[in-house]
């Protein structure tokens, strides 16, 4: 009994990460996770997913009761030691889901309560000992409220458009500037406007503006708050 008290999810510390498109969640929380030794969720590649598997199927983006049934019977899995390396239906999909046909439909998606609330025990389903470092876009407001620390990165649009430009002309993607501008403002008014889960910090949240600041700052300074967070927990 003491031993399943000690594993209960809400003793398992989560560092919740929240953001828009661009603001370098996925990188950041992806070398939190390896700093610390805890497990990583990256909650927008869910919603990915979904909406890969609905542009496949050819359910539409506005079919909210299609979309959900989708999000209640995915048939998807991450691998553990390759986090970018996400499976549909048993197939590899990692490089599908970072398009940018991909990213827009997924936002669209997201907007849906049903498909929201689809995948929320799923989410928190990650919360394993030792810890939890997630990401997303309301990890700290609604699937992890109790998180040890939350964080809510941003930076300009136009800084947000340029790593997205890098990102994609690394992966020998094709890519314009002014189209990545227009998507960003798009994607952030609607995230933030929809009725469920909207993209704000959680009124606890730590606000970091990356727009300065490079990788390895951005991890420490998550690193001491963490550090000061839990010491004030014990």
């Amino acid at each position: 009994m003491a031993q399943n008290r000690v594993h209960a999810p809400a003793l398992i510390p989560v560092l919740a990460i929240d953001g828009p498109s661009g603001s370098g969640k996925g990188t950041i929380t992806r070398l939190l996770a390896q700093r610390l030794g805890w497990h990583y969720l990256d909650s927008g590649a869910l919603y990915r997913l979904v909406a890969l598997a609905a542009l496949r199927r050819g359910v539409a983006l506005d079919d909210a009761a299609g979309l959900r049934a989708l999000a209640q019977s995915l048939d998807a899995r991450f691998d553990p030691a390759q986090p970018d390396k996400a499976y549909l239906e048993g197939v590899e999909v990692g490089e599908a889901l970072r398009s940018e046909q991909c990213g827009n439909a997924a936002s669209r998606a997201a907007a849906i309560a049903g498909v929201r609330a689809a995948l929320l025990e799923r989410q928190r389903a990650f919360r394993k000992a030792p810890g939890l470092v997630a990401d997303g876009r309301d990890m700290g407001t609604v699937i992890f409220p109790d998180a040890a620390l939350k964080i809510f990165l941003t930076a300009t649009p136009e800084e947000r458009a340029r790593r997205r430009y890098k990102q994609l002309k690394d992966k020998g993607l094709d890519a314009r500037m002014n189209d990545l501008v227009k998507d960003i403002a798009e994607r952030d008014a609607r995230d933030s406007a929809r009725a469920a889960a909207p993209l704000k910090p959680a009124p606890d949240a730590v606000v970091l503006d990356t727009t300065e600041m490079s990788i390895e700052a951005v991890v420490e300074r998550a690193l001491t708050l963490l550090r000061e967070r839990l010491g004030k927990s014990k």
